[in-house]
């Protein structure tokens, strides 16, 4: 079932999506060499709860983060660790989740740590530029084929591999609601978007192949080929007025940080 949010809801909602924007921020902020993914991890949960809000993402189904750090071939769903020291020429996609006033903030963006080859970098600008290409389909009117198109497109035509496995979807009261959003489609298809529906966009995108597969700790989702993946995501809100994103802080509405630019 499809939750219509009012302007009051999507207002409130706001609050959630700053913060966990402010939270990736900082996430960005500390990936850099000899930083463990644990570090960063500890940082974002505490950041949120001194803010008044809970970590969306601990105890989601089992997971034991706050944060989903997923590195390299690592698409999405990476647990942060102690263990996992980034070195220079990573690449990472941080996603974080805030729960604030009852509703739910979600967002990711993928980050260089140092320097990355120019073809990981090519990648990531890429990625990003999809997110922004099925934003800017997200209106009244449109359907979800219409958002998964520009991003699938943008993507393909640059020789990068498109996630099939994995989607966005519906965000409000809980973290996943419906409808899924997928990265792929035909225009004109899918469901019909209307103003007041509240979607999460995040494209997630492969150097390579798109083939994947869990690892065995049950959630790390990872290339099959080994090569590089990125992943950036906003909540958005769809109204009469056009897009409106609701992950954004004052800093920058396209939050232009460090991975990407």
């Amino acid at each position: 079932m499809i939750h219509i949010k009012s302007s009051a809801q999507i207002d409130q909602m706001k609050q959630a999506g700053t913060l966990s924007k402010e939270a990736l921020r900082l996430a960005g902020s500390m990936a850099k060499p000899g930083v463990t993914t644990k570090e960063i991890d500890a940082a974002v949960e505490s950041f949120i709860r001194l803010h008044g809000a809970t970590p969306t993402f601990k105890g989601y189904g089992g997971f034991p983060g706050s944060i989903c750090s997923s590195i390299n071939e690592q698409i999405v769903h990476g647990i942060p660790s102690p263990n996992v020291v980034l070195s220079d020429g990573d690449i990472i996609s941080v996603d974080t989740g805030a729960t604030f006033g009852g509703w739910v903030g979600d967002n990711a963006w993928t980050f260089y740590v140092g320097n990355p080859t120019d073809a990981v970098k090519g990648l990531c600008e890429v990625t990003r530029d999809c997110l922004k290409a099925g934003i800017e389909q997200a209106v009244p009117g449109n359907h979800l084929g219409d958002v998964g198109n520009a991003i699938q497109t943008l993507a393909e035509d640059n020789g990068y591999g498109v996630v099939r496995g994995y989607v966005g979807h519906g965000v409000g009261k809980a973290m996943h609601e419906d409808p899924n959003v997928p990265n792929y489609g035909k225009k004109g298809r899918g469901v019909k978007l209307q103003a007041g529906m509240v979607i999460a966009i995040e494209p997630m995108i492969t150097l390579g192949d798109y083939d994947c597969h869990t690892l065995s700790n049950g959630w790390t989702v990872v290339t099959d080929d080994g090569l590089q993946a990125a992943h950036y995501e906003n909540t958005v809100a769809i109204t009469d007025d056009g897009p409106i994103i609701l992950t954004q802080d004052e800093e920058s509405p396209w939050c232009p940080m460090q991975g990407g630019e």
